[in-house]
């Protein structure tokens, strides 16, 4: 591997410390530490190449796929070490059968307070609202539509969980490492900071008064979107009013993901952000 030879390391042993971060990776996925998360597969592993709000602290590939990501890992400060097994090794150290043979080690080069990403939002702008999302899936689904539709600031509530499991990295396909985020407190709070910094506010609900398509955006709109099931705080929709995705009468609602992204396009839409 021309010009990384000096980096990579070769790991036989799986109890070995220096890959101690990547040992029983689902396990770990409950309880992230430090700040740590840990990136899974290629396209996310480029994704977290181009990131200038995340870092890579070290790599573990598969031996068959060095030359495969070459190019991803050129991208990559020349410090960082890349870690090399083989499958028997790489599958004991993961607790289960890694097929992708891609991953690393990331960490936030800063998290970046509530009030500050508000405040440094452009005058222009798009603002997704996500209130106590606890799937996984969801949450990662969340972030690829915002990155789909130039969503400018993601914001979660206190009771949403965590964009940087593995899972919701995976499924975002490496947008919750580009898409900025910032959590809050309540989702009253969050709409109210929203309100106060000259943000039109929509809450998305399936029994809402208004159709998506007949709703005015203005340059600063936040989409506000709630947990399955029980959606948005009652007080919350009364105070903002409903706004729904038409649909047909014998489906109960959308996944909150797919809910999204129909109205997240609507708004980037109204707003004229695509031509």
């Amino acid at each position: 591997m021309t010009g990384q030879s000096r980096r990579i390391v070769r790991i036989t042993d799986p109890d070995d410390e220096r890959v101690a971060e990547f040992r029983h990776i689902r396990e770990r996925d409950l309880v992230r530490r430090d700040g740590r998360f840990i990136a899974e597969g290629t396209v996310v592993l480029r994704m977290l190449a181009q990131s200038d709000r995340f870092l890579a602290e070290k790599i573990l590939l598969l031996e068959g796929r060095v030359e495969g990501v070459a190019d991803v890992i050129e991208a990559f400060d020349p410090e960082i070490p890349v870690l090399v097994c083989n499958r028997e090794t790489i599958d004991a150290i993961a607790g289960f059968p890694m097929h992708r043979g891609v991953l690393a080690v990331g960490k936030a080069r800063r998290n970046e307070p509530f009030g500050e990403a508000i405040a440094g939002l452009p005058p222009h702008a798009l603002v997704l609202v996500c209130h106590a999302i606890s799937n996984h899936d969801n949450l990662g689904g969340l972030f690829r539509n915002a990155a789909a539709f130039g969503v400018d600031l993601v914001c979660l509530d206190a009771e949403c969980c965590d964009p940087l499991y593995r899972k919701s990295i995976r499924v975002s396909v490496g947008s919750a490492l580009t898409v900025p985020f910032a959590r809050g407190g309540g989702v009253d709070d969050i709409a109210a900071q929203l309100s106060d910094a000259g943000f039109g506010l929509i809450a998305l609900s399936p029994d809402g008064e208004r159709p998506i398509g007949e709703v005015d955006t203005g340059p600063r709109t936040a989409l506000l979107v709630g947990t399955e099931g029980q959606g948005l705080p009652y007080n919350l929709l009364e105070k903002l009013g409903r706004v729904r995705i038409p649909q047909a009468k014998d489906l109960d609602s959308l996944n909150v993901a797919t809910a999204a992204g129909i109205a997240l396009y609507c708004v980037a839409t109204g707003q004229k952000r695509f031509t």
